[in-house]
């Protein structure tokens, strides 16, 4: 009978190692169930990382443009003013050629001061002048043809032949192209 409780025993235990293997398949698991998590942790803080640095990005852009517009605004803030005292400086530059005909000196004088610091006070506010003057050449995009007369000459054909009313912007923005006669 002692035989029998040796093999019993042997029995019991395996001898192929079938029994070691299923351990170490399960640990062997759980090791890459917890790979796996670390993984899938670094990947969705990588994940959560990118969105933070696009949206920082986005948040940025967001900043410098309105900063941008509104520089823009306070550069064009009093554009429906001034474009409604264009009206006013050309009468002026007229009421000017007028006086120096009558050649009166005193009230050339004062209406040219007042001219001028009304000029001088838009000017402050960004405005400036568009500088056409006869036989430039005619571009439209910076000038608008009013009408087109025979050219005096040949060399006048496709030029500005008169200037009628001067153009000004305000900034970077054109409030009123310059209005011209063409030769053709």
């Amino acid at each position: 009978m002692a035989k029998k409780d040796n093999t019993q025993e042997v029995e019991d235990i395996p001898v192929d190692g079938h029994q070691n293997e299923d351990i170490a398949t399960d640990t062997k698991d759980e090791a890459t169930v917890e790979i796996s998590e670390v993984d899938q942790l670094k990947s969705d803080l990588e994940a959560e990382k990118d969105k933070f640095i696009r949206l920082f990005a986005e948040f940025e852009n967001y900043k410098r443009r309105t900063t941008k517009e509104r520089l823009e605004l306070f550069k064009t803030a009093g554009q429906e003013v001034i474009q409604s005292l264009l009206p006013v400086v050309d009468d002026f530059d007229r009421a000017m050629a007028e006086i120096a005909k009558a050649k009166d000196k005193e009230l050339a004088k004062g209406v040219g001061l007042i001219s001028n610091k009304l000029k001088e006070t838009l000017k402050s506010k960004g405005l400036e002048e568009t500088k056409v003057k006869a036989g430039d050449t005619f571009d439209a995009e910076i000038h608008e043809a009013i009408t087109q007369i025979p050219a005096p000459s040949k060399k006048m054909v496709g030029k500005i032949v008169d200037v009628i009313e001067k153009g000004y912007s305000l900034g970077d923005k054109v409030i009123r192209f310059p209005k011209v006669v063409t030769g053709k």
